[in-house]
């Protein structure tokens, strides 16, 4: 009894640490627990829920932003991808601050707020067209001091010559730990593509502080698991999706992505540390704490792409931090925060092997032993929708029982290849939320099935292929019907609660619906083709928006739909939850296309919509 009360008032403190009340940080809070403490909404009153306020994009633009808010300030991305400041409370505009004219790339995603000890100076940190961006977070003016005219280079600083990179600026916002910005990056898909390396900046001054090479260097540990020099060429094994910080311990949480080229690595044998891996770093100086690789030399775009999250469980009878990854594999991956040990075995089983020239796949990949997968992981024949028509589904299925198809690791070759959940499936970024008081996990995810083929480049010239080596492409590959569904038989999208303490599901169901298949009756297939970001709640409640225009509070114990509303456009991306004068507001940016092929799609009226209980409530 005496241990439960003094586990129970330790957890409490941690969590006190921690202001779950407020959503200044992009997925809620610094550990990215998709979380809100706030009760004032909940079971009881959900089904009392109304619009509080409206705000339109501004365009007809695809926007997917996980707003900001900062005491009754709220930013969120409209009017041509531009940063916008709202009232809170209202969702009147107070000011904007304009996309440069040549914007082709932003933080599309969410932004990063930080202010200094005495809140005098108070920044938005974002990037655009490959520079890093400061602004005041109150006026929205660009703050000159910060880097050259308020903006920093980040073509600079990765001993690459600018001029050849073509990419080197993710869409996710980074994390802010005291006065450090620690940015990842999206690197190009293709061969040549810039390095992934994970990189701080001082907020004040934009100045590159630390740097962490994930193709190591010459005396780098990990070095010996590339070709020699593969630093100087090999890029990739980037953090484009969403990191997780551990304030208290100063620790960063980083998943990695494949190194590049995505789906053909003759040029860069090896296990390839650190691609595929879940980092763990010295958040103040950028040094290795512990590292754990998922996928050894990925030929699959296996990336991490979901936002480590940090829970506290009941482990062997102790209170346990740990670090959980959902992965695009449908693995859920569970380790110790501090030494990176699994909670539960791992197992090194063999994989196929490749018959590509020069390809050589590594002999074995780790598969967790618990929990169980969130998602399925072949698709065979037998697994077609039944909504295909005949003519459709003899196509998917000689194609299926023609191609090579061994599981999750079958190497792509010159013939067709399955991959299953698909190198768009499984979780993406913004797909899982923590109940941080209970050790449980909330994971959306999707099945989408690709199919894989390489072949050769045309455009490789005879004197190029001798001295790099022959080079090979496979499109996505993403299995689609004419519909715009996917051909295995649904439910196409999942949301699966874990419960942590133990390692075992507590419950599944299909998330969302196809609109002109519920309008015949057939319910219960899950939305298609989204990146969805769910919210949970301490009233129970976990809210998400689909693309099926709704947007719905789940019971969190078991996933029952308490409320849903339909709006006017598709949703994407990660709500937020806030609280002004004692009132509580959950709002949605719902600005994603609806419809699944060319012919069904219409203009986005995209808006940000916030809802509450009435006033009087």
């Amino acid at each position: 009894m005496i241990r439960a009360a003094f586990c129970f008032l330790w957890l409490c403190l941690s969590l006190a640490a921690q202001d779950r009340g407020t959503w200044s940080d992009y997925g809620g809070s610094a550990d990215a627990a998709q979380y809100s403490s706030l009760t004032q909404i909940n079971r009881s009153n959900i089904t009392k829920l109304q619009v509080a306020w409206r705000y339109p994009t501004g365009d007809d633009s695809r926007y997917f932003f996980n707003p900001l808010v900062v005491d009754r300030t709220m930013y969120v991305l409209g009017k041509g991808k531009s940063i916008v400041a709202l009232d809170a409370v209202t969702g009147k505009e107070i000011w904007v601050h304009p996309a440069e004219p040549d914007t082709k790339i932003i933080t599309s995603r969410g932004i990063n707020y930080w202010e200094s000890s005495d809140r005098s100076d108070r920044r938005l940190l974002f990037a655009s067209n490959h520079y890093l961006r400061a602004i005041d977070a109150r006026t929205g003016e660009s703050i000159e001091s910060f880097g050259t005219g308020g903006c920093v280079d980040l073509k600079q600083g990765l001993d690459r010559d600018p001029e050849t990179i073509r990419l080197v600026q993710a869409t996710t916002a980074g994390r802010v730990f005291e006065n450090l910005l620690i940015l990842g990056s999206a690197t190009n898909q293709g061969y040549g593509s810039a390095p992934g390396d994970i990189r701080a900046f001082d907020v004040r001054t934009g100045k590159q502080v630390w740097t962490f090479h994930t193709v190591p260097r010459p005396g780098e540990t990990g070095y010996e698991t590339w070709p020699k020099d593969a630093w100087q060429r090999v890029g990739g094994a980037n953090v484009w999706g969403e990191m997780s910080l551990d304030v208290k311990r100063g620790v960063l949480y980083a998943p990695t992505a494949s190194a590049k080229y995505n789906f053909y690595g003759a040029d860069r044998g090896g296990a390839n540390l650190y691609s595929d891996c879940l980092l763990a770093l010295d958040a103040r100086t950028g040094r290795r704490i512990w590292h754990f690789q998922m996928v050894h030399h990925d030929i699959w775009d296996y990336d991490g792409a979901t936002a480590p999250k940090l829970l506290t469980v009941r482990h062997q009878g102790k209170m346990l931090d740990i670090v959980a990854l959902p992965s695009k594999e449908g693995y859920l991956w569970v380790f110790d925060r501090v030494t990176g040990k699994p909670l539960w075995p791992v197992e090194e089983k063999p994989a196929p092997k490749s018959d590509m020239p020069g390809e050589q796949t590594w002999a074995t990949q780790p598969h967790p032993v618990k929990p169980p997968p969130f998602a399925r992981q072949k698709f065979t024949a037998d697994d077609l929708s039944p909504f295909l028509s005949p003519r459709e589904r003899a196509k998917f299925r000689d194609q299926i029982l023609s191609a090579r198809n061994e599981g999750l690791f079958t190497p792509p070759g010159l013939r067709d290849t399955v991959q299953m959940p698909g190198n768009n499936g499984g979780a993406n970024w913004g797909g899982a939320a923590a109940d941080p008081e209970h050790g449980l996990l909330f994971i959306v995810s999707k099945d989408l099935p690709s199919m894989l083929k390489l072949a050769k480049d045309p455009k490789q010239d005879e004197a190029l292929a001798a001295s790099a080596g022959e080079r090979y492409y496979s499109g996505f590959g993403f299995m689609i019907a004419s519909d715009g569904l996917s051909p295995i038989a649904p439910p196409w999208t999942s949301l699966t609660a874990y419960d942590l303490n133990e390692g075992t599901i507590r419950w599944k169901i299909p998330l969302g619906e196809v609109p002109h298949l519920a309008a015949k009756g057939i319910k219960n297939t899950g939305t298609h083709y989204p990146k969805v970001g769910p919210v949970v709640t301490a009233g129970g409640l976990i809210f998400t928006g689909t693309r099926d225009k709704k947007v719905r509070a789940l019971d969190a114990a078991n996933g029952r739909v308490l409320w849903e509303y339909e709006l006017e456009a598709a949703l994407e991306g990660i709500p937020a939850v806030y609280e002004v004068a004692g009132r509580q507001y959950v709002v949605f940016c719902a600005a994603a296309q609806a419809g699944l092929t060319p012919a069904t799609q219409e203009p986005i009226r995209g808006a940000y919509v916030a809802f509450a209980l009435p006033a009087t409530d």
